[in-house]
């Protein structure tokens, strides 16, 4: 070889070695398939552009923005092959190809081996929901297995980020995620009630959160299982409304009552986590003792009140006021009120107190009589009209009564309406007071003298009476008397069957017109007054006839002596 020939030499040896290092670089890329997942450690990072070591000589080039978190340098992941050579001599992977890869491997073994998978309530549509599940995949999540519960507003789980179970994947060859969340709670439902079960005993004490209501009580969620806690079993006092004493999504510490293996049913209690106050109720009170209370409940036979928390004592309806006819409690009480009340008896075993509201004022009814004594005379406005009579408010709660009868001494009223209205004025007086009956009779008519006993002093039976004809009936007519007492002319007294008919006497009569009879019974108890003017005619025959006779033997003279005498005349 010649000097000439060294340089050719040299050149073609770096050739050959190049050609070497060629073959070795590309040797382990040719053993790669475009699409191959493959594993890289980051060795460079940038705003743009990470780099990764895949073990062949040459970087991996990975868009930044295709990882969730910045990437460190020495973190270990995996990418996939993308193109095994660029103008630049580089090698470009894509770690979102490998995470979707990755995914879709996960997503079926979940499917095939029934274990959950992560993902975000994404919104609501027609039907269900839409589920990100990550790496762009979308699926698909029916409403009604989006929960245990029902579902009365979807939007409130948009946004939820939750575990599902894969239900179908493809659907005739082609991409259709169906998810059910449902079918996952009601399994770890089912796991986490086992072991409360397994772990938990009466008398634990356990959070739960206040999942819904209804009337006897409110549903704790106790994790994915519910736990009742009754009306009776919130407070050791009364309960309205269960929304009133807990609200929906209050977490709640609360207490193991009762247990049922059998029908899986758990009863909880808020009340038992504090002490019965009925154990020192007897401590606190006693019969007499005025308390202060808070108006719980009203019912038709009273009102029950709060003395404390736990301790309601019950107001009868006829312990209520001294003065009032209460109908209903809540004719002067309502739920709120702040009362005050005596206590008249308890019974700390059955956890009963009986209390008074009238006791803690004085009874008006013990002075009553010198209030509103028998003779009295007092002008009160009318309350109210019934129809037997009127009550008269003679002060406030304090009512007379004045009976319909008691109005007239001479007109019968079959309603005092006929006469009062309500609201007016009416004068009256006191005939009767009972305090133990709490019963004041009044009276109008007692204002005046009884116009029958005037009647009977001044007309007694065989007077002759002056009178106006006010009705003519077929048994009789009816005559207005002094004093507005009206009698009765029987027909059989209104003439003598011998001179005419009771028909041709009445003819001859008419309403308004003067009568004069006489007075042949007067009856003051029954109010009843008889007159007869066929009697009078039969004292005016004998008083002519003592014209004749003298008065000598004139009580024993008929008017058949006169006629006879005429006859012999």
């Amino acid at each position: 070889m010649t000097d000439s020939d060294a340089p050719n030499t040299a050149t073609t040896a770096q050739q050959q070695l190049q050609e070497a290092l060629q073959e070795q670089y590309l040797q382990p890329l040719d053993e790669l398939e475009v699409g191959q997942l493959v594993e890289g450690t980051v060795i460079q990072t940038g705003s743009e552009t990470t780099f990764i070591d895949i073990g062949y000589k040459s970087e991996g080039r990975v868009p930044t923005e295709e990882f969730d978190e910045p990437p460190k340098v020495g973190d270990i992941v995996e990418v996939v092959l993308i193109n095994k050579e660029t103008l630049g001599g580089g090698v470009v992977v894509s770690k979102s190809k490998a995470d979707e890869k990755r995914f879709w491997k996960v997503l079926k073994d979940a499917f095939t081996d029934r274990t959950p998978v992560d993902g975000t309530i994404a919104k609501s549509i027609k039907g269900g929901f839409e589920i990100d599940l990550g790496h762009k995949i979308r699926a698909f999540n029916p409403i009604s297995k989006i929960d245990v519960r029902r579902v009365d507003n979807p939007e409130e789980y948009v946004g939820l980020k939750t575990k599902f179970y894969v239900e179908r994947i493809y659907s005739e060859s082609r991409v259709n995620i169906v998810l059910s969340r449902r079918s996952y709670l009601e399994e770890e439902a089912a796991k986490h009630k086992k072991e409360f079960f397994e772990h938990v005993e009466i008398a634990d004490v356990v959070e739960g959160t206040v999942k819904s209501f209804t009337s006897f009580g409110a549903f704790v969620d106790l994790g994915g299982f519910d736990g009742l806690l009754h009306i009776n079993d919130m407070s050791w006092g009364h309960v309205n409304r269960p929304k009133d004493y807990v609200k929906r999504g209050q977490v709640l510490q609360l207490k193991v009552i009762r247990m049922d293996p059998e029908t899986q049913k758990i009863n909880l209690s808020l009340k038992h986590l504090t002490e019965d106050p009925w154990n020192h109720f007897e401590a606190k009170y006693s019969v007499d003792q005025v308390v202060k209370g808070k108006v719980t409940k009203l019912t038709d036979f009273g009102a029950f009140i709060e003395v404390e928390e736990g301790i309601e004592g019950l107001a009868h309806i006829s312990e209520l006021s001294w003065v009032q006819r209460v109908s209903h409690p809540k004719e002067i009480l309502k739920i709120g009120d702040e009362v005050e009340a005596k206590i008249l008896d308890f019974d700390v075993p059955a956890g009963r107190v009986s209390l008074g509201l009238k006791q803690v004022l004085p009874n008006p009814w013990d002075t009553i009589t010198n209030k509103f004594p028998e003779g009295l005379r007092v002008t009160r406005k009318v309350k109210k009209l019934t129809n037997a009579g009127a009550f008269i408010e003679l002060e406030e709660g304090i009512d007379g009564f004045l009976h319909v009868d008691d109005l007239s001494w001479t007109t019968k009223y079959k309603n005092p309406g006929a006469v009062l209205t309500e609201g007016e004025e009416v004068e009256c007086i006191v005939i009767q007071t009972d305090p133990e009956h709490h019963n004041i009779r009044l009276g109008v008519k007692q204002l005046s003298e009884d116009p029958w006993e005037s009647l009977r002093k001044a007309y007694p039976e065989r007077s002759i009476i002056d009178g106006e004809v006010t009705n003519i009936t077929d048994f009789g007519v009816f005559v207005r008397v002094q004093g507005g007492v009206e009698g009765l002319i029987n027909k059989a007294q209104l003439a003598d069957p011998n001179d005419a008919t009771f028909e041709q006497a009445v003819a001859k009569i008419k309403i308004g017109d003067k009568i004069r009879a006489v007075v042949t019974e007067l009856n003051t108890t029954r109010q009843r007054l008889s007159l007869s003017v066929r009697e009078l005619s039969r004292q005016e025959q004998r008083q002519e006839m003592q014209k004749y006779i003298g008065d000598e033997d004139a009580s024993t003279f008929t008017l058949g002596d006169m006629l006879r005498d005429r006859e012999n005349d």
